[in-house]
């Protein structure tokens, strides 16, 4: 191997294990965020497919921002899979902040009908919901963070009198 060929690579490898350094996420301070799903509108509700928006807040307790780079999730109704899918937007959380995000969802709920109705017919009577994920942060060496949330919805707070 010739002399120039080696100079590069110890510097390329040099120049890794400095950028490597540098990634405090990739060390023991790493602080995970914390993930909300804050509200859930209702894009279009046809028939055979539902759009919906899911916004969520990222809030980053660390002192270096943060680096978001999608999400993958699952919403469940009752056990039954309502949705499913990932979202590939890319932005940066700074260091001690928060930001906000939104991830379009579509589904199909007619496979469900029945059940959703039953659901329905007592308006006053809660529904549990799960929200499961993992955020994928990082850029060249990310974690996933893995969020769950659950929690309950009254259908009579969203039916118009």
């Amino acid at each position: 191997m010739n002399y120039q060929a080696q100079t590069i690579r110890i510097i390329s490898l040099v120049w890794i294990f400095a950028l490597l350094s540098g990634c405090s996420w990739m060390t023991g301070n790493f602080e995970n965020p914390d993930v909300k799903l804050m509200k859930v509108d209702v894009v279009k509700a046809r028939l055979l497919e539902q759009q919906f928006t899911l916004h969520f807040r990222i809030d980053n307790p660390n002192d270096f921002s943060l680096p978001v780079r999608g999400l993958a999730y699952k919403v469940k109704l009752n056990d039954v899979d309502l949705a499913e899918g990932e979202s590939s937007v890319w932005f940066t959380v700074p260091a001690n902040g928060r930001q906000f995000f939104e991830v379009p969802v579509q589904t199909n709920l007619w496979r469900h009908m029945k059940y959703i109705v039953k659901l329905l017919e007592d308006p006053d009577k809660p529904i549990r919901y799960s929200l499961e994920g993992d955020v994928k942060t990082g850029l060249l060496f990310g974690r996933t963070v893995h969020i769950a949330r659950n929690g309950e919805i009254i259908p009579g707070d969203f039916i118009p009198e």
